[in-house]
């Protein structure tokens, strides 16, 4: 009783040693950097940091966009006031009775009537 005893014992440590044997060789295809888990997992670090640091940059430019963006609104809402107020101004010129006669000849002028103006001080 004790030979058939032993013999299933060693059947059994043999067994167990055979599938720790393919489970370690499974690990190591798993956790392979080429092929594996392991490959994949290096992968997405790479590309984590890549999408972080075009999440910085794009929250940079977007902090630019929006400063520049009210710039732009405080001198349009500076510029609509002034014209309020010209506007308010031609009210008190009086209406001429008669209009000015134009002469026949074109007379070109010396200098620019109106000058364009950049936006974003000329850049």
């Amino acid at each position: 009783m004790d030979l058939v005893a032993d013999i299933l014992l060693v059947a059994g440590a043999l067994g167990a040693g055979f599938y720790c044997f393919v489970l370690g060789r499974r690990l190591k295809r798993f956790n392979d950097l080429e092929k594996g888990v392991g490959g994949a997992v290096a992968v997405l670090s790479a590309q984590v940091d890549d999408l972080t640091r075009t999440l910085e940059a794009a929250q940079k430019t977007a902090a630019e966009s929006a400063e520049a963006l009210s710039d732009t609104t405080q001198r349009a809402a500076e510029i609509a006031r002034r014209l309020e107020l010209q506007m308010a101004a031609l009210h008190d010129v009086p209406e001429t009775k008669e209009p000015e006669k134009v002469s026949s000849t074109p007379v070109e002028p010396s200098e620019p009537i109106f000058t364009r103006r950049t936006v974003g001080g000329g850049k």
